[in-house]
């Protein structure tokens, strides 16, 4: 079964490179030492203030909380001079009247409390919101954001797409109220009352070399020349390296000897967690695409450096466990 989130994260993220300290050159893996894009400590989640019975009151109070204002998917963001989060403060109506079903405790960012408000479509008119800002997707935008607020945004994204999802118990059909400052969804029903806390799908990707070289697969949407590691998603009753050998045999055809761990990424579209490996083949194991890819061949690094293969973008974990066979690690 094929995976495809990281092969293209939308038009302009093949062009750009990751903001903070400056733009990163496109042909430039992360660093090895370096959380993957959308994780590391952006925020303290402090889970055991979820619990606390007065937590909005609370927040409310403080005059330090920072609200991230969400519309289903999308979040409220200024886009110029550069994507950035719109923060507001509990003087704004979008915080203040929030319902408290709307609002969702995410933790500590910048060492101040921020809260997710999330509103309708309907609500949005009647709200005084920021005019320079916009609720945009977070995905063509995630190349030019801070890694920080990158972060910040695919948590609350992901929570919000789980929230919504979770609406009605999947044991009695009965509505569902959220408790836990928005981290649980409890059934209404008397009698009934199961939890639901966040999911996620968990996905493995994985870099297959035989030493020298590096095995790649393409999809047929994808623009022309774009190769990227094989992927898929782990399922029920199979181990992490069991769904290694099982999606690199199924997509192309090759035997794996073995497989290592190297890291992993939160990927909020909408809801996967990518663990990423590094995975051995016998050398000339020929290498065939199947009906989920178009291609799937052997690159050298010469053929790589070369440009003979389009990579990823260079904050995904594709593009990082490439990077790092390409640097002979």
């Amino acid at each position: 079964m094929r995976w495809a989130g990281q092969g293209v994260l939308g038009s302009s993220a093949m062009d750009n490179g990751l903001p903070g300290s400056g733009a990163m050159d496109n042909n430039r893996p992360m660093e090895s030492d370096r959380p993957n894009f959308f994780s590391g400590p952006y925020i303290e989640r402090r889970a055991e203030e979820r619990g606390q019975v007065d937590w909005v009151r609370t927040a409310l109070e403080d005059p330090r909380t920072l609200y991230l204002v969400g519309r289903g998917s999308r979040q409220l963001l200024y886009t110029q001079p550069e994507p950035r989060i719109a923060f507001l403060d509990g003087r704004e109506a979008a915080a203040a009247a929030a319902d408290e079903s709307r609002l969702v405790l995410l933790g500590w960012f910048r060492e101040q409390r921020c809260v997710l408000v999330e509103i309708g479509d309907e609500d949005e008119s009647s709200l005084a919101l920021p005019g320079e800002a916009s609720f945009e997707e977070l995905r063509p935008l995630s190349p030019l954001l801070g890694g920080d607020e990158a972060g910040l945004l695919a948590y609350a994204r992901a929570l919000s797409i789980w929230r919504a999802r979770q609406r009605f118990c999947g044991a009695c059909g009965a509505p569902t109220v959220p408790r836990r400052a928005g981290h649980c969804m409890r059934c209404s029903r008397e009698g009934c009352a199961q939890e639901f806390f966040p999911r996620l799908d968990p996905a493995i990707i994985v870099l297959v070399t035989d030493g020298e070289r590096a095995l790649l697969g393409r999809q047929a949407a994808w623009p022309p020349g774009r190769y990227s590691t094989i992927a898929g998603f782990v399922e029920p009753g199979e181990s992490l390296e069991d769904a290694v050998a099982r999606e690199v045999m199924e997509e192309t055809g090759v035997p794996v000897d073995g497989a290592r761990y190297d890291s992993s990424q939160p990927w909020p579209f909408p809801a996967s967690i990518m663990v990423g490996f590094r995975a051995w083949a016998r050398p000339d194991s020929p290498a065939r695409g199947d009906g989920e890819l178009e291609d799937a061949r052997w690159f050298s690094r010469e053929e790589i450096r070369a440009g003979a293969a389009l990579l990823p973008p260079v904050h995904s974990i594709s593009r990082r466990l490439i990077g790092a066979w390409m640097d002979g690690k």
